[in-house]
């Protein structure tokens, strides 16, 4: 058995030199498949569904290779990488759609704050208690994913201190989230929020990790992971994303794997661990210094990571995908996104240099990809 998975990626739009420029509006009027922010800098497409990764790789670089056009051809715009407003921009919200109530409510509410680029992985799991048990694992491991996959170090043209500056200042909405025992629980709290006004809309569940569907609360069919700051390299992306996969298919055949079970810890200093873990992950990333959930144990990120990254390797091969997984490893190994900026950085290059450094950097790798992997699969 392997998961369906999916993605929402929400990029940045800008010159060749690194400056966010807001285009969304006429992006999604001219194509297809895009989707407006509250904020025009950034746009987002969301990939379809799929089981194999070698399709999910194509569903991620085909609408940016269409975008990456439209962009050139209409002023010679370009994608801009990393989760923050790196170069500047953040005293000031532009709208990207003044007439829409909810963007109304995101300006006079979070401001700038929300004015990040991220990228969102769904993996499909249809039973719903399941899916709640796997959401309670997911989130306490959820600042794993963030260490892996950092990349807002700088905002305004300063480093900030933060790997993930995105996740330090990003409003988590409702302030309180418990892990939740059940559907009904689930169910039953999201209806008590959206009647005191805490949540505007289903949407308006801004957590590391939430259960998704088309008819929210009631139908549910995925878990949303929803941390990870923006991976512009595909194969980075999908090596976190096997490596999630297979730590759901361990929850799924092992009903024993739930932390209600397994944590002596309980449901609130569960989630107090998990905010300091979230926190701790923000700052320093791949270093941090975590509480594990489990026993208490203090331990790094990468040292977890490894630890899960084990039995993982042979779940992955097991299921087809081993090749896929394995690039964690570099990743592990050499750092993800914000540590090898940060070290440029230290080195002496300038934010600027290292963004246009990065905007040249990714542009080749989508070209490099979609050349050797896709053409190949459309034939």
């Amino acid at each position: 058995m392997v998961l369906s998975k999916g993605f929402e990626i929400e990029m940045y739009t800008g010159t060749p030199q690194g400056d966010i420029v807001g285009l969304s509006d006429k992006i999604t009027a001219d194509l297809e498949g895009f989707m407006r922010e509250p904020d025009s800098r950034n746009v987002e497409y969301v990939t379809a569904p799929f089981d194999d990764y070698e399709r999910l790789l194509c569903g991620l670089l085909c609408p940016r290779v269409k975008l990456r056009k439209y962009l050139q051809d209409n002023g010679n715009y370009t994608l801009i990488p990393g989760s923050t407003l790196s170069l500047g921009g953040s005293k000031k919200f532009f709208r990207s759609d003044r007439n829409n109530p909810y963007h109304d409510y995101i300006e006079n509410t979070y401001g700038t704050k929300v004015v990040t680029a991220s990228v969102h992985i769904n993996v499909g799991i249809t039973d719903p208690e399941v899916l709640m048990r796997a959401c309670r694992i997911i989130r306490l491991e959820a600042p794993l994913y963030l260490a892996l996959s950092a990349s807002s170090p700088f905002l305004d043209g300063k480093a900030t201190g933060y790997h993930s500056t995105r996740w330090s200042v990003f409003p988590q909405t409702p302030s309180s989230v418990p892990l939740f025992a059940s559907h009904k629980h689930h169910i039953r709290w999201t209806e008590e929020q959206l009647a005191s006004g805490a949540m505007q809309n289903v949407r308006h569940l801004w957590t590391s990790v939430r259960p998704n569907g088309d008819n929210r609360p009631y139908d549910l069919n995925r878990l949303e992971l929803r941390i990870c700051d923006l991976v512009t390299d595909p194969i980075a992306l999908l090596a976190i994303t096997a490596l999630l996969e297979t730590r759901l298919l361990q929850v799924i055949n092992n009903p024993n794997l739930d932390p209600l079970i397994k944590s002596s810890f309980t449901n609130e200093e569960l989630i107090a661990i998990t905010l300091q873990n979230e926190a701790a992950c923000a700052e320093n990333s791949l270093d941090a210094q975590l509480i594990h959930w489990a026993d208490g144990r203090t331990i790094t990120a990468r040292d977890w990571i490894n630890e899960l990254y084990e039995p993982a390797v042979s779940i992955a091969k097991n299921h087809g995908f081993g090749c896929f997984l394995s690039p964690l490893q570099k990743i592990i190994r050499e750092g993800n996104q914000a540590q090898r900026w940060l070290q440029l950085h230290r080195l002496g290059v300038s934010t600027r240099n290292v963004m246009t450094q990065a905007i040249n950097s990714i542009q080749e790798r989508e070209l490099e990809l979609e050349d050797k992997l896709c053409s190949s699969l459309a034939a």
